[in-house]
């Protein structure tokens, strides 16, 4: 439930305020390192709902609350492996969100710190502006968990060395520099300094005409329609649907383990069949 406090929203998941001409969502789950469950999945959509309909706000903020940006979407209570109508439903509102970001009319910008992995990654690349600060870790570990990526913006922003070097290694530890190196960030802040660097890129977004920047943000992303990304996007998505929802030997004995004895036992028997990754 939201409640209103003079302009400035707050519910279990996520708070929503407006600085200036900035919306500021945070994500709220600092105990689960803002992991993105169901109620900050719609909680989320909310926030973008009001930054949209407010003519006052001409530029968007989002970061995370404690000692992590996200580690993206929540695993728990997920859906049955072989449930594929369902699991689709999930992920098609996973890959939804995500999108609203990159198709957001006014600018978007994330500041992430601390983990930044899976989605939390994929909405990051979403938005417009990303800056991040010394200590962030980010990666795409979903193959490494028997998992796809809901929406694989990655090759579209870095290319497919760079992209295949992240998703086909299981490396979630790739530092800010690293980052920044491939692309991924416009920005590399000392800690605890990203907040105010990504406000200051918001508002000098927000100076702007909006109606230029509205158009402009609308003519950079039609040229990646052109090419087919959205398509392309799409059927990436059909592909994580299979990957979740096929049971292999490999994927049975690992959610055994998991199922048993928990995360990091079933990647170290995995690590222990198959060689360090």
């Amino acid at each position: 439930m939201w409640h209103d406090l003079g302009g400035n929203m707050f519910c279990s998941t996520l708070h929503y305020a407006r600085q200036g001409p900035v919306a500021i969502i945070t994500l709220n789950r600092p105990d689960k390192l803002n992991a993105i469950n169901p109620a900050m999945l719609h909680d989320l959509g909310l926030a973008l709902d009001q930054a949209e309909a407010d003519d006052a706000v001409r530029a968007v903020v989002v970061h995370g609350a404690g000692r992590a940006f996200s580690a993206g979407f929540d695993i728990e209570g997920g859906t049955a492996e072989g449930d594929i109508t369902e699991k689709r439903r999930v992920l098609k509102a996973d890959f939804d969100l995500i999108m609203r970001f990159w198709d957001c009319p006014k600018p978007t910008v994330a500041a992430v710190h601390g983990y930044c992995l899976g989605g939390a990654l994929e909405l990051a690349l979403a938005c417009d502006m990303t800056v991040a600060a010394e200590d962030t870790r980010l990666g795409e570990p979903e193959p490494k968990f028997g998992s796809g990526v809901v929406a694989l913006l990655l090759p579209w922003m870095t290319g497919p060395k760079l992209a295949k070097e992240l998703l086909l290694s299981g490396n979630d530890r790739f530092t800010a520099h690293r980052a920044y190196e491939m692309g991924l960030v416009n920005q590399v802040t000392a800690e605890g300094e990203h907040v105010s660097a990504a406000l200051a890129l918001a508002n000098n977004a927000a100076l702007l005409d909006r109606l230029a920047v509205t158009l402009t943000k609308q003519a950079i992303h039609r040229s990646y329609e052109i090419m087919g990304m959205r398509q392309a996007l799409l059927q990436a998505l059909e592909t994580d649907v299979v990957i979740e929802c096929t049971e292999t030997a490999e994927s049975r004995e690992f959610n055994e383990v998991l199922a048993r004895a928990g995360l990091k036992a079933a990647l170290a028997r995995r690590e222990l069949q198959w060689g360090q990754i």
